[in-house]
């Protein structure tokens, strides 16, 4: 489940966040809680100027687990962004939110372009793109965008998830769902 960014969130997505296996990878930098709520505070005025998007992750008890958001958004395109803290890895909320929150960009919010950096070693992160069907690796086919990606130290494989694709795997899936109900 996701639900808007909520500063009531920070006391429990902070520890998540600030975790040496999380930490490295996320854009959302803060050294305290209190630094996080400014932060947490300053993304959703971003939000309200159309900049970016941002949802927090919900367990099955709709405790926060982490956070997904759309970044740098230009000509109905984005940068994708998601982590869950190190006691969520491997439970499948990663896979989840990204369906529920691209449905959401697609569907309500007229986004046709999601973008999806990801460092080329983590391998963890590596691993979550090769199981999404619907998303491509976009290294030629935006050699811009991929070239401005790599002009620092950190080295990322550029993805993309265009409207149709996503549409097209989410009514294969659906249908899926329905013969499998029916056997």
């Amino acid at each position: 489940m996701l639900k808007k960014r909520e500063l009531q969130d920070v006391p429990v997505l902070f520890p998540l966040l600030n975790d040496e296996a999380v930490k490295p990878y996320v854009r959302e930098k803060a050294d305290s809680a209190e630094s996080y709520y400014f932060f947490i505070n300053m993304m959703n005025q971003q939000e309200e100027n159309g900049d970016l998007i941002s949802r927090t992750i919900l367990d099955e008890m709709e405790n926060p687990v982490g956070a997904i958001t759309l970044y740098d958004i230009e000509e109905n395109k984005g940068f994708l962004a998601t982590w869950l803290g190190k006691p969520y890895f491997g439970q499948g909320y990663n896979q989840y939110a990204k369906e529920l929150f691209l449905w959401e960009l697609f569907m309500e919010q007229d986004i046709d372009v999601v973008f999806l950096k990801v460092n080329k070693i983590n391998s963890r992160s590596l691993k979550a793109m090769n199981k999404l069907s619907y998303a491509i690796k976009a290294n030629e086919t935006y050699p811009n965008v991929y070239e401005q990606l790599n002009q620092g130290n950190k080295q990322y494989d550029l993805f993309a998830v265009y409207k149709d694709a996503f549409t097209f795997y989410m009514h294969e899936h659906e249908q899926e769902e329905i013969g499998e109900l029916e056997a």
